[in-house]
């Protein structure tokens, strides 16, 4: 019997395998599941090239989400023939404004000084996630454990790997294998736009639309996203 195909999966700013909890379950009959540690680094860069070391297979597909997408970017740029296929869900290609530099390191700060994550939880929570689920309280304990876990250290770095990557755009033109562009409607961190964008530059990448939805998909509407991510798979 052939060994069953690898999905891996990249987290977000502050997420870990939390984030993918629901797909890790729902996928599992399909593939072999396995989510990157993108705690460890400064760059994008130097993240993608652990993730390419230390991933269970040769050829695998890569699924990231805000973070994680510019992760898998920065691998496809690295090394595109080891992706079979590519979903980006909730992210952008684009590198932030001056204002959403300046807010990052205003949260570092924040952090710091409160040494810990309850006030940037606070003032995040509602850009996270859809307006109905700005006071869910299991949706909130699950991200407020997943940051604790990350830790101010990681933070730090990944703020400073976010701050300084790349402008991806030039690059999505030359994305060759199927491509999945995922976005929550009423996502307010990475609005619509942004997807759209990828979607015309990417040959043949198709957009979906997850209605309801803010920034976190995977967790706020896993049963749409188990559905796209599968039939991706199964394409």
């Amino acid at each position: 019997m052939p060994d069953r195909p690898s999905l891996v999966l990249l987290p977000g700013l502050l997420c870990d395998a939390a984030l993918w909890a629901p797909q890790r379950v729902a996928l599992s009959d399909l593939c072999a599941v396995w989510v990157a540690d993108l705690t460890r680094h400064e760059s994008i860069a130097a993240m993608a090239a652990a993730v390419l070391r230390e991933a269970p297979a040769q050829r695998f597909a890569l699924a990231g989400l805000s973070m994680g997408g510019y992760v898998a970017l920065e691998m496809m740029r690295q090394a595109p023939r080891r992706v079979e296929r590519l979903a980006l869900l909730d992210t952008r290609a684009r590198p932030d404004s001056p204002e959403e530099t300046q807010r990052r390191h205003q949260l570092v700060r924040i952090a710091e000084m409160a040494k810990g994550f309850a006030p940037v939880h606070k003032r995040m929570m509602p850009m996270l996630v859809h307006p109905s689920r700005s006071n869910d309280p299991e949706l909130a304990r699950v991200v407020q454990e997943m940051a604790e876990h990350v830790g101010l250290e990681a933070y730090r770095r990944q703020q400073a790997a976010i701050v300084g990557r790349p402008d991806f755009r030039p690059m999505l033109a030359g994305i060759a294998c199927p491509t999945l562009v995922v976005c929550g409607r009423e996502d307010a961190l990475t609005p619509l736009a942004f997807h759209e964008e990828i979607a015309r530059a990417v040959p043949n990448a198709r957009l979906a639309i997850v209605e309801n939805c803010g920034h976190l998909s995977t967790l706020e509407q896993p049963v749409a996203i188990n559905d796209l991510l599968r039939d991706w798979l199964e394409a």
